[in-house]
């Protein structure tokens, strides 16, 4: 039988749909990054980000407020119910609030087991399955009136359980926690403060709410770290952080020098460095031999008494100015960046520290005024069950006789509503009394709280009716937080301008030296001690001197180059040699570029305007450029673009005087002429004018500052003006 023949298969595509970029990004991306910011990243004006209050919530419901330790692991598992996340993101985020961790003033969960150290990156902390957690005493305050309806409660992510949209803290947590999160185009980073310092500034405000930021600055004095350390004193920078939420703030770490042990221990670092970062810049400084002089050795002394970095000093060392120097060149002084950015509302606000606590202050009067009104109406459900009670002190047989002569249960309460002309809410509570208490004592003695209900109701509705009450109230309660939980401060405030800086060149050991510089880039330093009977000095085969410069151990050295960069060094830099030896090569102490080789050295500790650096090209022309322009902001240690491209520059001279200049081209014709006669220029990459007159295919091969080739009294080579033309030269010596 034949094959029936195969038709051939028909493949149908989907449509191409294009949509346009713009919606695009608002139906898909917008909604994400609205996320990011609301729900996870920002911290809002209780101080948490959603991990945090969706973990301490779960612990809070698990007991642990009151209750003993659980492990850890129990407690991430528990979370998961509300927070959709790994377990290790989650356990990440317990670790940070935990006391053995460090990381805030006041840990909100009792631990027990390691948790690693905020001040380090490699202390890491045991699995979850090990440690033990609990909430800490003062979560308390933070969860006070949150089953009175204090704040809202939603649904969690499959709405099986109700969770707190914030929690009701008693205090402002938000300036009290250090926080940090990175949302999608923002980003917040708060810093913490002393909680009393914090509770005072609060009860001011709360007292009078225009109160001046100069009075809050006095109040809360500034920023305070659970790893402790000086902060420096800025006045003007803290005003910024106290009215903008965004500024600076310099840490240092605090030390304390063992005269017998000649050691310096270092026992608080910045809040925002790490010992491992601290180690490692040290060892990058020893092994450039910036700091080998001082410091013989360091290690890590960190053990269960705390922290501790020791620093073995060489003798003789002065341990102030070297920890001057360590602040300057380590993150042993660090800065903590501020950006005071807070959910209110749900929307992302930057807020100074009054305007803060002006936020935080709205929030909890209305925590309180719904703790209150939840309170007033139980207050006012017993009132009304007693007021019923009362009616029935009046026949109590009556209620009796009610109850027992009606035939069916569902008409006990309508009978007793009917008899005594009481709701149904008191009835069925008359219905709920057990017969041997329908009598005259219990029901007397449960009466007698009526006439205290009704003055505590009076009181709570005439609370809830003036603001000035109720922040009455906020105060007391700030009050007493700090005077339970107040601590003195860890941070220490040294004033800025107290504070004496490093100056590089006066922990440079002085004396003079002389500067040697060869064509191919081999660099000497040699003391005058050891040129002594011996000045002759070695050079590579077919290498030369091309510069030599007497000056001193802290001189600053510039090194200008053919390829038209400028390289900056001290020549502290440099370890000192003789005149017999090759000396260090700068293309690799520098960094250079390949075949880069130096045509200028000069000694730079200033660059005065009525100096001048001159270049000359290949193609005769010649610039002269103030020393002036080569300023730079900051210890930039190379600069591009130093002078013009456009032709190979032949030699480079630095003007402090008019000087003479002997110009030689390749058909070996050669004037001399006054630096005066090249123009100045306001550009480094001026291309100059024409010096020397040269013919197609000639070029300029050289230029001198020395004359001595030169026939004495011969004026044939000086030239007045410029473009000149070269003399032969030939026969000269």
């Amino acid at each position: 039988m034949a094959k029936k023949k195969r038709e051939p298969k028909v493949i149908n595509y989907a449509p191409v749909v294009y949509q346009p970029i713009t919606e695009t990004i608002e139906k898909n991306y917008m909604p994400y990054v609205m996320s990011v910011i609301v729900s996870r990243a920002i911290p809002e004006i209780d101080g948490l980000k959603p991990s945090h209050r969706k973990l301490l919530y779960t612990m809070y419901k698990m007991g642990l407020l009151t209750g003993g330790r659980t492990k850890s692991a129990n407690i991430v598992g528990q979370t998961m119910k509300l927070n959709p996340h790994g377990d290790a993101s989650i356990y990440e985020t317990m670790v940070r609030l935990t006391r053995g961790n460090a990381t805030l003033l006041h840990p909100l969960v009792d631990s027990k087991g390691s948790f690693g150290k905020q001040y380090s990156s490699e202390m890491k902390y045991a699995a979850s399955r090990y440690t033990e957690c609990k909430l800490d005493a003062i979560c308390a305050e933070l969860f006070a009136g949150i089953d009175k309806n204090a704040v809202d409660m939603v649904d969690n992510y499959d709405a099986t359980l109700k969770e707190p949209v914030l929690l009701p803290t008693t205090f402002p947590n938000v300036l009290v926690m250090p926080n940090m999160g990175i949302a999608v185009g923002m980003a917040s980073n708060i810093c913490s403060f002393n909680l009393a310092e914090v509770c005072d500034g609060t009860i001011a405000l709360l007292r009078k709410p225009n109160l001046s930021v100069e009075k809050m600055m006095e109040i809360i004095k500034a920023p305070d770290f659970s790893g402790g350390g000086a902060i420096l004193y800025d006045a003007e920078q803290m005003r910024q952080i106290f009215e903008t939420g965004q500024g600076s703030v310099k840490l240092r770490a605090r030390y304390v020098y063992d005269k017998d042990a000649n050691c310096i221990d270092i026992i608080e670092i910045p809040y925002s460095t790490t010992i491992e970062l601290i180690m490692a810049k040290l060892t990058a400084l020893y092994k450039d031999k910036k700091i080998s002089k001082e410091i013989r050795d360091f290690r890590d002394e960190i053990d269960l008494n705390g922290f501790k970095l020791t620093l073995d000093l060489e003798r003789g060392v002065d341990p102030d100015k070297l920890m001057a120097k360590l602040f300057k060149l380590t993150p042993l002084e660090d800065s903590f960046k501020c950006n005071f950015n807070v959910l209110i509302d749900s929307v992302p606000r930057t807020m100074g520290v009054i305007e803060i606590l002006t936020e935080w202050i709205r929030f909890r009067l209305g925590c309180l005024r719904r703790e209150m009104a939840f309170d007033l109406q139980k207050k006012k459900d017993k009132l009304h069950l007693l007021l019923a009670l009362g009616k029935i002190l009046l026949d109590i047989d009556k209620a009796i006789r009610i109850i027992r002569k009606t035939e069916k249960d569902d008409e006990v309460v309508p009978n007793l509503m009917a008899g005594f002309e009481i709701d149904e809410v008191q009835a069925n509570y008359i219905a709920d009394i057990r017969l041997r208490n329908l009598n005259r004592e219990y029901i007397l003695n449960r009466i007698a709280d009526i006439e205290g209900l009704q003055k505590e109701i009076a009181e709570m509705e005439d609370v809830l009716a003036d603001e000035l009450k109720q922040k009455a109230l906020i105060i007391q309660q700030l009050t007493e937080i700090k005077k339970k939980y107040g601590q003195a401060r860890r941070s220490f405030i040294v004033h800025a301008d107290s504070v004496v800086e490093y100056k590089e060149s006066e922990h440079i050991e002085n004396y003079s030296a002389r500067f040697v510089l060869t064509r191919e880039g081999y660099f000497k330093k040699i003391t005058f001690r050891s040129l002594q009977g011996n000045d002759e000095q070695k050079c590579k085969d077919g290498d030369e001197v091309l510069s030599i410069l007497d000056g001193e151990n802290r001189d600053d050295l510039i090194f200008l180059t053919d390829h038209a960069q400028m390289y900056r060094a001290k020549a502290d830099d440099f370890e000192t040699t003789k005149a017999s030896a090759l000396g260090e090569y700068l293309p690799v102490k520098l960094g250079m570029d390949a075949d880069e080789k130096p045509v200028l050295m000069n000694i730079q500790n200033s660059y005065p305007e009525t100096e001048n650096f001159i270049f000359l090209f290949e193609n005769g022309k010649g610039v002269r450029v103030a020393a002036s322009n080569y300023v730079t902001t900051g210890n930039r240690r190379k600069l591009t673009s130093v002078f013009s491209k456009n032709s190979p520059i032949v030699a480079a001279f630095y003007e402090k005087s008019p000087m003479e200049l002997l110009l030689v081209s390749s058909e070996r014709r050669g004037i001399v002429i006054k630096s005066s006669l090249i123009p100045l220029m306001s550009t480094r990459t001026s291309g100059g004018v024409q010096l020397i007159t040269l013919k197609k295919g000639q070029k300029l091969v050289s230029a001198s500052a020395d004359l001595s080739s030169l026939p004495d009294g011969d004026k044939g080579f000086k030239k007045l003006k410029i473009p000149a033309t070269g003399v032969p030269m030939d026969g000269l010596k």
